[in-house]
């Protein structure tokens, strides 16, 4: 239990620290909210999706209770360059959204899969890791620029999203990607572009 916590911790804090130079891009309050989401009791063992566009963070996910729903708004609209926080997240109690699309869905839908719903905290604190090794060797890399890549592990699968300048960042971001420790496979979703 003990070595989970310091994980949990270990994580949260690489991930602030890599926010220190970039909290105010889109992608470095993602990374920010979720490493404030990461190292909080109350959230951390829930898998939050964290998207934001424009300084408005959406979070997507299930949560098991409205005060832990409060608690990851709260600690999203705290995060410094956040202007809105747009709460896409369900209680498995029954209770809905506060806002956005997924209000009024009957109780118990879920379009996950059956395999997504659950994580445990250790699974989410080894995610948290590994997402943060990938981000900061992508931010280290002086050839491609880390800010416009966001970067999500499920189960040691990374995934790659955002808006690299050539065909060579996008392979050097994938190759980074696959040759960090512990990654088992790498989703490429970036997209080559201005």
């Amino acid at each position: 239990m003990l070595r989970q916590n310091l994980g949990r911790v270990a994580a949260a804090l690489v991930l602030a620290l890599l926010t220190m130079g970039c909290a105010e891009t889109d992608t470095g309050i993602t990374t920010a909210v979720n490493a404030r989401l990461a190292a909080d009791d109350q959230v951390s063992t829930y898998d939050i999706d964290v998207e934001t566009a424009d300084g408005v963070v959406t979070l997507t996910g299930e949560v098991d209770d409205p005060r832990a729903r409060d608690r990851a708004i709260e600690l999203a609209r705290n995060t410094d360059g956040v202007r809105d926080v747009v709460d896409r997240l369900t209680v498995s109690n029954g209770a809905t959204p506060t806002s956005g699309t997924g209000a009024g869905l009957p109780v118990g839908e879920d379009k996950r899969e059956p395999d997504d719903r659950e994580q445990s905290a250790g699974d989410l604190t080894a995610n948290a890791v590994l997402t943060s090794k990938v981000k900061t060797r992508l931010l280290a890399d002086t050839t491609i620029s880390g800010l416009t890549i966001d970067v999500d592990t499920r189960d040691g699968i990374v995934t790659l999203t955002g808006t690299v300048s050539s065909e060579i960042q996008k392979t050097r971001a994938l190759r980074i990607a696959r040759e960090t420790e512990g990654v088992k496979s790498v989703v490429d979703e970036l997209k080559v572009g201005g």
